[in-house]
C-alpha cells in the first residue's frame, strides 16, 4: 500500500513534489497501512516531459553505467549522494522508499563503453543490443550469456542497497516475458543483502502459466497495462482478476495496477491536469474489486491536493481489514452485468468497543451496466448459511439481504456478514 509518481507526474517528477506527497502519506494515511513512496520513471533523465520520452535522452550516470538521479530535478542527490538523502527523509517519516527501473543497461553506458564495477568487463560486454522497449529508449537489454549482465545488476541494485532502497519496480520485463532478466535481477537483489520488494511491469497479457518463475522470483507482478481513469479500463480488470485472485498468497501478489484516483494528470502520460474521470461509484467498485482480490494498493494521484471523498475511500477501516485479514477471494458468479464475489477473514475483528472479536465473511455484488438494478444479494450463492447481519461497509448501513437493495451503474454494494447466535 503507497503512493507512486507516475500517475500525476509521469517520468517528470521533482524531489519536492516527493517530499510534500510523502510527508502528507505519514500525516494522513499511514495509520491505515499506507506506507510505501514510489519514484516512477526516468528519474535519471535531467530533462524528461510529460507526454512521452525524449530520442536519446541525456541520462545522468556514474563511472560503472549504473544511473544516478538528475539533480536538476533531485538536489539533495548532488556530488554523487544518489537518493540515500532523500530515501533517508522518507524513513524519518516511517516510510520505504522505492523507485523505478528499466530492464536492461543505459544505452549511454554502451555508447561510452563505460566499465562494470569490480571486473574487467566493460558495458559492451553486457548488453544484447538487439534486445530493446519498443516504448522507451533508455536502456538495452543484457546478454544473459555473459557474467558481465548478471554483474551490471549485482552493481546496481547494490547501489540502490547502498542508498536505502526498499522497493523496485522493475519494468519491460513481462510484455514479453523475459525470465532470465527477472531471474537475474532477484539474484542481485538477494546478493545485496538488503530485503528489497521487486515489483514486475508492465503485465500485458500476462497468464498463470509463468506463475511459478514469478514467486521464485518476485514479490508482485502486474497482470495488465497501465490502468487509466476509464470506466473501459476498470472493466477490463474484472476477467483478469478473476483469473488471479485464486493464486494470491503471502509472497507474492498479482497486481492490478495503481488507483488513478484523486488528481491526476498534472503533468502525465496520458491527459492534462484533472481530477479522475471516474465517478463515484466506479472508484468504489474500482477499490472494492482491487481489496476483494486482494491486488497491492498504489495510489496515483497527488496527496496534498486529493478531495476529502477520495481520501475516506482510501481510509475506510472496514474495507481495508479486507485487504489486510482476508483469504479465499474469488468471483462467485458471473450473470451479464451482475458479479458476485467472497472472501472471508482470516483474523477475527472487534466490531464495537469492548466486543469479542468475530470472523466475518464478505460479499461484493457489482452491477457493470450503465443503468441502477436492484438485485438480492443472496450470501447462499457463496455458499454462504447461517444467520448473518450484513452491513454494506460503503455507506456503514445495516442491510436485510431478504430484499432487493439498489447497486448503481457502475457501482458496488460491499457487505460484511457477521455471524449471529
Amino acid at each position: 500500500m503507497g503512493w507512486n509518481s507516475w500517475d500525476c507526474y509521469g517520468p517528470s517528477v521533482t524531489e519536492a513534489e516527493v517530499l510534500a506527497n510523502a510527508e502528507f502519506l505519514a500525516q494522513h494515511l499511514l495509520p491505515h497501512g499506507w506506507n510505501v513512496v514510489v519514484v516512477d520513471i526516468q528519474w535519471y533523465e535531467p530533462t524528461a516531459r510529460a507526454g512521452g520520452y525524449n530520442d536519446d535522452p541525456p541520462v545522468e550516470l556514474d563511472g560503472f553505467g549504473r544511473q544516478l538521479p538528475a539533480p536538476n530535478r533531485f538536489p539533495s542527490a548532488a556530488g554523487g549522494a544518489g537518493f540515500g538523502p532523500l530515501a533517508a527523509r522518507v524513513h524519518e517519516l516511517g516510510l520505504s522508499f522505492g523507485i523505478h527501473i528499466m530492464r536492461g543497461i543505459p544505452r549511454r553506458a554502451v555508447e561510452l563503453d563505460l566499465p562494470i564495477l569490480g571486473t574487467d568487463w566493460t558495458a559492451t560486454d553486457a548488453a544484447d543490443t538487439s534486445s530493446v522497449c519498443t516504448w522507451n529508449p533508455d536502456n538495452y537489454g543484457l546478454d544473459h550469456d555473459h557474467p558481465a549482465a548478471q554483474a551490471y545488476y549485482d552493481a546496481q541494485v547494490a547501489q540502490f542497497a547502498a542508498w536505502g532502497v526498499d522497493f523496485i519496480k522493475a519494468d519491460d520485463m513481462l510484455a514479453p516475458f523475459h525470465d532470465a532478466e527477472i531471474a537475474a535481477y532477484a539474484e542481485a537483489i538477494r546478493r545485496s543483502g538488503r530485503p528489497i520488494v521487486l515489483s514486475l511491469s508492465p503485465g500485458t497479457g500476462l497468464d498463470t502459466a509463468h506463475l511459478d518463475h514469478l514467486r521464485a522470483n518476485a514479490a508482485m507482478w502486474r497482470i495488465s497495462d497501465d490502468l487509466w481513469d476509464r470506466w473501459e479500463d476498470v472493466l477490463d480488470q474484472f476477467d483478469r482478476l478473476a483469473r488471479w485472485a485464486p493464486t494470491q498468497r503471502p509472497g507474492g501478489w498479482a497486481d492490478a495496477d495503481m488507483l488513478p484516483l484523486g488528481r491526476i494528470g498534472i503533468r502525465a502520460e496520458r491527459g492534462q491536469d484533472r481530477p479522475s474521470r471516474l465517478t463515484a461509484d466506479e472508484a468504489r467498485t474500482l477499490m472494492t474489486l482491487w481489496v476483494m482480490a486482494r491486488s497491492p494498493l498504489m495510489f496515483g494521484g497527488d496527496l496534498p491536493s486529493t478531495d476529502p471523498d477520495t481520501l475516506a475511500l482510501l481510509t475506510n477501516p472496514d474495507v481495508l481489514e479486507i485487504l489486510k485479514a482476508s483469504d479465499g477471494g474469488a468471483q462467485v458468479s458471473r450473470d451479464g452485468d451482475a458479479v458476485l464475489w467472497s472472501a472471508r477473514a482470516t483474523r477475527p475483528a472487534a466490531r464495537a468497543e469492548g466486543a469479542a472479536p468475530v470472523p466475518a465473511l464478505y460479499l461484493a455484488a457489482f452491477h457493470l451496466g450503465d443503468q441502477a438494478s436492484s438485485a438480492v444479494v443472496d450470501p447462499a450463492v457463496a455458499g454462504i448459511a447461517g444467520p448473518h447481519s450484513a452491513t454494506d461497509l460503503w455507506s456503514g448501513e445495516a442491510l436485510d439481504l431478504t430484499v432487493p437493495v439498489t447497486i448503481p451503474a457502475h457501482g458496488v454494494r460491499l457487505v460484511r456478514l457477521d455471524p449471529q447466535p
